[in-house]
């Protein structure tokens, strides 16, 4: 039997004739590039793929291995269309977006925000466009999504995620609906204080109200008073305020200590969030499509067929073009059991002729996508 050292070396050599084809074979795909902008045709033909997957299978002489062989050649394929696509641009026909670089956000444009004052949505806007900000209170999110689409806001702040209870619920399927664009970020660290009326005591408590995050992020405390009942409303702050419109000493709310100082209402505990470092990330979006010239992250959804490795084919854009995906989430598509719509995050300008190789190749290669905004 031969020694390892051997058979590395034969490895070695077919390695070498495998990369000498592949590099003819990249030639060969390079022409057809070129055949494909002369005659106007796409990059991508999924049933040529198809077949040829097929076809390539049956080439194997030993069942082993078919699977083998065709992982390897729809590498080959992925590779032939990210070629394709740059040869695409050489010749002028890259992609072109219709986003507006700017050098700055309209600062003094109102915004709109989802709550009642105290809100911590109130509080990011504040800390991202400053004290003296235009704001204004809007009952719902997808009421601040609506304000952008009629023109009646410059901009909306959004909650997209907490360190400690994930994704907001409802936000990135706004994202994917709404003609916005995100345009903006801020990160806002949660304080949250146990409120109830000036004469109350922590022994008086019967029912607690807060956002469904606000409890979640709470839950060793509120869970270490089994008696308190918990209820949901639609933002922290509007529990401190239900609290103090109800005058009843049995209510407490789950808020920020801002708010305790709108509505006249008693810290009862600080600190009741069980994580010190617990941040909630918000969104700045636009009802316009714009981005700042030193933006630096992309933020994007897309769908994918239900095939094998058609979600690493989406993802492998990245890799080619060098850039770097920072987060993948998978949200459920309303109305469609089992079928979900991918949103990323990755590192990039949409200048960058890189980020534009990438974005040209989901676009094909993905439904239903979207840039959702560089910020």
């Amino acid at each position: 039997m031969p020694d390892l050292q051997q058979l590395r070396e034969e490895i070695d050599q077919v390695d070498r004739q495998l990369a000498e084809l592949f590099e003819k074979r990249q030639d060969i795909c390079r022409l057809v590039a070129e055949y494909k902008i002369e005659n106007q045709k796409k990059v991508l033909d999924r049933e040529r793929e198809r077949q040829k997957l097929l076809a390539v299978e049956s080439l194997a002489k030993k069942e082993e291995n078919r699977h083998g062989l065709r992982d390897m050649f729809a590498q080959l394929m992925a590779a032939s269309r990210k070629l394709q696509y740059r040869v695409l641009a050489e010749n002028g026909q890259g992609l072109t977006l219709p986003f507006e670089p700017v050098d700055s956000l309209d600062r003094k444009a109102p915004v709109v925000f989802q709550g009642v004052p105290g809100a911590y949505s109130q509080l990011a806007a504040m800390k991202y466009f400053g004290e003296d900000a235009r704001l204004e209170a809007v009952r719902t999110w997808e009421d601040a999504m609506k304000a952008l689409s009629i023109c009646e806001a410059g901009y909306a702040v959004l909650p997209i995620e907490n360190s400690t209870a994930g994704s907001v619920d409802g936000i990135y399927d706004l994202l994917g609906f709404y003609d916005n664009y995100i345009v903006g970020e801020i990160y806002l660290k949660v304080e949250h204080a146990l409120l109830g009326l000036p004469e109350a005591e922590l022994s008086d408590i019967r029912v607690v109200y807060s956002h469904p995050q606000g409890l979640m992020q709470c839950a060793p405390f509120l869970n270490s008073h089994p008696q308190w009942k918990q209820m949901s409303v639609n933002n922290t702050a509007l529990s401190a305020k239900k609290v103090r419109e109800d005058g009843d000493l049995g209510q407490a709310a789950v808020a920020s200590p801002a708010a305790a100082k709108i509505y006249g209402l008693k810290v009862l505990k600080e600190g009741v969030n069980y994580s010190d470092v617990n941040t909630t990330r918000f969104i700045i979006v636009a009802g316009r499509k714009i981005f700042q010239r030193d933006a630096g992250k992309i933020s994007i959804c897309f769908e994918v067929p239900h095939e094998s490795g058609s979600l690493y084919s989406i993802l492998s854009h990245f890799i080619y073009n060098d850039l770097n995906m920072t987060k993948i989430e998978s949200c459920p598509i309303a109305g469609r059991n089992w079928e979900y719509r991918f949103f990323v995050d990755f590192d990039g300008n949409l200048l960058d002729p890189a980020v534009l190789g990438a974005l040209r190749g989901i676009m094909e290669e993905a439904g239903h996508f979207k840039i959702l905004g560089n910020y």
